[in-house]
């Protein structure tokens, strides 16, 4: 019995590690059916630009960088782009030798504390840390980039009304505004000034950093630099468009408070009673840890608690 819990609890890790890297690979497919729309507009869906994408790029993937794990691993999920959007230095090799670090850790010592054996098994929980870190890092840096767009896209817009060409907006917006946004329009006016084509450098930005509103403004500027037009009113309209989103998020934020809440106390209160009830009374938990049919409801209550939090994040999550 305890060789099935030691399986079953890798299994979770594993799955967890693998729900998180799923999650984000389909986070940032987000919105594609519009993103594949645009793209066609401005004329970008075309074999050659398919196949640049796919091409390593120098500045981004130094020599020797590369290993054969990280082109393993490139077929399915970008690693080191997703580890560029947290802003890390850390590689994609270093990540996956610090979740293997610590799952091992996690595994060995309660064996060497003389623990119960099956906190051995829950020690590969510790796995997936390093990278549930960067997630949330990555999440709250494309967050702020988001909420800086509006006033970055304002910016711009003023500069191209006051004479200057687009790739000098460019670059007031990146002496002007803050991390991250003012970097990502820095490395993309560094990108031109060295002979790369405007919208190459756009379209790269857009892919470093998977914002819908930054598609239409890369759309916006392509096509605009193609047939011509009043850009700097194109992007005040833009601008106008993500505060009104903003406006709606915070809205729905709002109103899906207590969701959210009900759901963290759902989620954490079953192990914070476990904790407590083990430091009371062990006796009286230790028949799910010791007894067959406790192993059984702690199977079920665990798949219960992931069950219960795609459900509560599927009625929260409210695309806008």
């Amino acid at each position: 019995m305890l060789t099935l819990l030691i399986i079953g609890a890798s299994f979770i890790g594993v799955a967890c590690l693998v729900g998180g890297v799923a999650s984000i690979a389909f986070r940032s497919e987000g919105g594609s059916a519009v993103e594949d729309r645009l793209d066609m507009l401005a004329g970008l869906s075309n074999p050659a630009q398919a196949k640049k994408k796919d091409e390593i790029n120098l500045l981004t993937n130094p020599l020797g960088e590369t290993n054969p794990f990280e082109e393993w691993l490139a077929k399915s999920f970008n690693l080191r782009l997703f580890l560029q959007q947290a802003d890390t230095k850390v590689s994609p090799a270093k990540l996956a030798l610090m979740c293997a670090g610590l799952a091992g850790a996690g595994v060995l010592l309660p064996i060497m504390a003389r623990l119960p054996m099956v906190f051995a098994p829950l020690g590969l929980l510790l796995g997936p840390i390093p990278f549930l870190y960067f997630y949330m890092k990555r999440g709250r840096r494309l967050g702020k980039f988001a909420k800086q767009l509006p006033e970055a896209l304002e910016l711009i817009s003023r500069a191209l009304r006051a004479g200057h060409s687009l790739a000098a907006g460019f670059k007031l917006c990146a002496d002007e505004m803050g991390s991250p946004i003012g970097d990502e329009f820095n490395r993309c006016y560094e990108a031109q000034n060295l002979g790369q084509p405007l919208e190459d450098a756009i379209e790269e930005m857009t892919d470093r950093v998977p914002n819908l509103d930054l598609r239409f403004f890369a759309t916006a500027v392509i096509l605009q630099r193609q047939t011509g037009g009043d850009l700097a009113e194109i992007l005040d309209k833009i601008g106008h468009l993500v505060r009104e989103r903003y406006k709606i998020y915070g809205m729905i934020q709002s109103l899906t408070g207590e969701g959210r809440l009900s759901g963290a106390v759902l989620l954490g209160l079953p192990p914070v009673l476990a904790i407590v009830m083990w430091r009371l009374n062990p006796g009286y938990l230790s028949m799910l840890f010791t007894d067959p049919m406790g192993h059984q409801m702690l199977a079920a209550g665990v798949v219960l608690q992931i069950l219960g939090a795609l459900v509560i994040r599927k009625i929260i999550n409210i695309k806008v």
